[in-house]
Parts: C-alpha cells; structure tokens; sequence
C-alpha cells in the first residue's frame, strides 16, 4: 500500500497547482479536435457548391466560415503555446522535487543498499519519457478520442452504408495496431533499466578516473563502457524499430482502408445511391481521423501504460526501507553511548564484530586502533545506524539505537570521512550546506576548524570544485569540522581522516578535533603519534572484531599487550 501511496503522490505533482492550466489545454484540445472535424464539412460543402448540387452553402458564406475557422486556429494554437509548456514545465519539475525530497529523507542505512543509478536514471532518462509518453501523449489520446466518436457520426450523418463500409475496412487496422501496439510497453520498460546500468557504468568510470589512468586501464575501462553503451543502444534500437513497425502497419493498412472507401464511394456516387462527390469527399478526409486513432491509440496507450510503469518503479524505489521505524527522540547527548554485547556480520555466514561491550561518555574523546580488518569501520557504522542487523544492544542515552528515528539521531551525530563530500558550492556553502546560520556562528566554526587562513587567502565566495577539486585535503577536513560545530552535533565520528592527509597537516587535523570542547569524539585512526594519543580520554585497541584492550595511553603502554606491539612496531 505504501508503494501505491507514494506512486499516487508523484502522478499527482503533475496536477498539483496546474489545474488551471490543465483545464485550459483540455479546452483547447476539444475546440481544436472539433475545428479538424469542421474542415471536413467546409470541404463537401466547396465541392457541392462548385458541381451545383442543391442545398450547398454559396461560396461568400463558406469563405466566411473559413475565414473564421482560421482565426480560431491561431487562437487555440496561441493558446496552446501559452499554456503547453508552462504546463510541462511545472509538471516535471514538481514530479523530480518530490522525487528527490522522498529520497532525501531516508536513512542511511537504506540508501547505501540501493544502486544510485536508478535514481539517476528515473531523474534524467525516465523523467523525459514520462513527459513525452504521459504528460504530452494524454492531450493527444483524447484528441484522437474526440475525432473518432466525432468523425463516425458525421459519417453515420452522411450515409449509413458508407459508415458500414468503413467499420468493415477498418477492421485490419485496428487489428494490426493491438497485435502491435502492446510490445511499446515491455520495450520502454527495458529501455529504462538497461539506461540505468549505463549511468551506473559511467559514473564507475568517471569516479575511477585515477584507478585507470595509474594502472593504464584505458582499453578495458573504454570497452566497459563500449559494452554498456552498446546494450543500451541495442534496447532502445528494438524500441524504436517496434514504433516503426507499428506506424508501417498502421500507415499500410490505413491506406488500403481509406482507399477502399474511396472506391465504394465513388461506386455509389456513380450509380446514383444518394451521394454527391462533396460528401465522398468528406467520408475520405473524415477517414483519417478514424484510421488514426486506430492505427496511433494503441501504441500511444501502450506509452501511456510504460510511462506509469516507470512512475511506479520510482516510487518503488522510494519507499523501499525508507524509515528506520524508530519514534525515539534525542536533543543532545548527556550521559554516553553504551555498546552490550554487541555482533554483527554484514552476512549470515560470518561476522565481523563479536561480543562488543564498551561505552563512551557524553564530551570526551576516544581514539579507535587496530590493524586492518579489525572491524574499526564496522563498530563507528553501527553507531551511524548504517545496518541495524546487530544482536545486542547499543544506546543513546538509555534508549536502544533501533528505536530512535533516524532525523533525530543525525541531529546529535556528524560524520567526518576520509574522503569528504565537498559540492562544487563557496567554501561559506560548503560550511552552512546551504542552510542560513547567523552570521557570529558561522565565523565562530570557521575560526575553530581553522578555516580563516584559507578564507582570508581565497575569500568565502571562493568555489571550491567539483568535489573540492580546488582545495587540500586537509581543506577539506575542516570544512567537514566546521559543518559539525555549525550544526552543533552532540557526537562527532571521524573515520581514519588523515590517512591521505601529510604527517603535518594530519596532525594539526587530528589537534583541531581533539580541541574541540563539550562534544563526543570518536576517532578511528591508523597514525599512532604519542603526543595525540595522551590527550585522548580512552583507547580502544581492536583485533578480529574483539575489544582486545582499553585504557589510556600510560594504561596500554604499561600493560605491553597488543597495543604496545602495535605502537613499537608502527
């Protein structure tokens, strides 16, 4: 039910403040639909008048009519080009602003298990088919609807047995366009998922720039996306061969039918049955708008269908573990967190973590070491609630991490990573993450993350690059330390953030956290300074998934266990 919910939400931003114009452009089909019908009647009523036949209009009047035909023309057409892409506009781009709100607001944990390339594709790709196969394609099916049923009671008007006549002629076509017409569907479908691979295999390519370059992996790298780049094609190939086939076999079969017509009318027209060439004339042009909706509406239909199909695959993927279910709230962090035998494995198999029980008290700073693999990463993840798949308990305050909501936990909690996040924004963008701080607070993080050297150099305007192209890593990392004292988090994480960083710079990072008052640090960290590591409150020493050893640094050094194998060896 959910899935249906949000799928009903995203077809209804195409609406949403855009009823008006919608009503308009309906009106402006029905008027425009109903003027196509009318040239057919002005066309048998020039033919009579100019062969004589008796009740024809006179040619000044007709030419009247025609004049006024004309002008309602423009008129519906200077409508619709008012009207039509304003439409458009707002429609699409309500529909990606909800999209991207939705996803937005789920957790970390369900986000990292999903592929990105969907969303990237149903915002791009998928977001111009929905356009173009449901937004433009609806004013055009009931247009074709309105000339069908319009077109057929002219004609039942004109003479029922040439009406009969054409029903029987049409019948190929119709028959041609459902055997046909249904395997748009299937082939949009497959359009979309093989495109969404294919922005999965660029943005590989594109984010792996380095990797290929320092191993020369050019060739294989280039026939990666030679091969991605060809499925994709290939899908959207069949598409398109599909549609032709289609518009062919409605195109063929149209004109035998409306040829067909022509014939019986001209015989009853030469054998005195009642018709007059004006009227066969008009039975041949009224034919277009039934063989057309014949020949397009099923295929036209079939586009309508996939459209809504990949709505519907978006808002799958939008409410597939889109909450973490917790209710519990948190303002700050008073007492501590408290891990109780706590393990976890990323699988059924195996786990990584084993029987984890430790705490660490609200404002004081912990370091995390250990070899690689030790389940360092693992055990700051959990406290992210990047996977709650954990036996054990660990809490917040007293309160079970699995209870509290996730918009409450990332109120209290930043991350800083060994890799940060930096927008191609100004540095003040990057620090504030676009929001509106006063002035005084957003000067006071940058001075203690260290950012006013830089500032001062650059000025806060300055663009950092894509990624942060522009800037250091150590740049980098404090623009991440400022977005936390900023959004003054409760609980800062940092994960082996000066790996990539020079022995200066990193420890002048590291300092800068471990200075910073009145929040809780956690710090993985591989760099073993002694220096640093006394200003530490507690040290965890992990081996295998186990807390091997905990203590100070005098406490550790003193015991000549693990911790001080791994501090003389490094």
């Amino acid at each position: 039910m959910k899935n249906k919910s949000i799928k009903k939400q995203l077809i209804s931003c195409f609406y949403k403040g855009n009823i008006a114009l919608y009503c308009v452009l309906l009106v402006g089909t029905l008027v425009s639909s109903t003027l196509n019908l009318i040239v057919s009647w002005i066309m048998q009523q020039l033919v009579d008048t100019s062969t004589g036949e008796a009740g024809a209009l006179s040619l000044p009047l007709l030419t009247e009519i025609s004049a006024a035909l004309i002008l309602l023309c423009i008129v519906c057409y200077l409508v619709d080009l008012a009207a039509k892409p304003r439409f458009f506009r707002r429609a699409i781009e309500q529909y990606k602003n909800f999209a991207f709100k939705k996803l937005t607001e789920k957790s970390i944990s369900s986000f990292g298990d999903e592929n990105t390339a969907v969303y990237i594709s149903a915002l791009s790709n998928d977001a111009t088919s929905i356009e173009t196969e449901y937004l433009t394609q609806q004013f055009k099916i009931l247009q074709q609807i309105i000339t069908f049923i319009g077109a057929f009671v002219m004609m039942l008007l004109y003479s029922p047995i040439m009406t009969a006549v054409a029903l029987v002629l049409t019948g190929l076509p119709f028959a041609a366009s459902i055997l046909t017409g249904s395997r748009l569907e299937g082939a949009e479908r497959r359009v979309s998922e093989q495109n969404a691979g294919f922005v999965a295999t660029v943005k590989d390519c594109l984010s792996g720039f380095s990797v290929v370059k320092s191993f020369k992996a050019e060739k294989e790298i280039f026939k990666l996306f030679a091969q991605s780049n060809a499925r994709l094609e290939e899908k959207k190939f069949d598409k398109q061969r599909i549609k032709i086939i289609v518009g062919m076999i409605g195109s063929v079969t149209g004109c035998f039918a409306q040829l067909g017509v022509f014939i019986a009318g001209a015989y009853l027209t030469l054998y005195g049955k009642g018709l007059t060439p004006g009227v066969v004339l008009a039975f041949v042009n009224l034919m277009n708008f039934v063989i057309q909706p014949i020949a397009e509406l099923p295929g036209m239909l079939a586009g309508r269908k996939a459209a809504i199909g990949l709505v519907d695959k978006l808002g799958h993927a939008l409410e597939e573990s889109s909450s973490n279910g917790g209710s519990e709230q948190l303002e700050t962090l008073y007492s501590g967190i408290c891990f109780e035998n706590v393990s976890f494995g990323y699988d059924s198999e195996s786990s990584v973590l084993h029987n984890i029980s430790t705490e660490f008290a609200a404002g004081k700073a912990y370091a995390i070491v250990g070899g690689s693999g030790s389940g360092k990463s693992t055990l700051l993840g959990l406290l992210t609630a990047a996977n709650t798949g954990y036996s054990g308990s660990i809490t917040f305050d007293g309160k079970e991490l699995r209870d509290i909501s996730s918009e409450s936990l990332y109120d209290i909690i930043s991350v800083i990573q060994q890799n940060v996040f930096v927008f191609n924004a100004s540095i003040r963008d990057n620090v504030t993450m676009f929001r509106n701080f006063p002035d005084e607070e957003v000067d006071s993080a940058i001075l203690h993350a260290h950012l006013s050297e830089l500032i001062e150099k650059r000025g806060d305007g300055y663009l950092c690059g894509e990624n942060g192209k522009g800037l250091s890593g150590g740049e980098k990392q404090r623009i991440s330390i400022a977005r936390s004292l900023l959004k003054k988090s409760s609980v800062l994480l940092a994960d082996e953030i000066t790996a990539a960083l020079d022995a200066q710079t990193a420890r002048q990072v590291s300092s800068d956290i471990l200075s910073l008052e009145g929040i809780t640090r956690i710090v993985i960290t591989h760099a073993l300074d002694e220096a640093l590591l006394r200003r530490y409150d507690g040290i965890l020493v992990m081996k295998n998934g186990h807390i091997e050893e905990r203590g100070t640094f005098d406490e550790l050094m003193a015991k000549k266990g693990y911790f001080y194998a791994l501090y003389t060896v490094g």
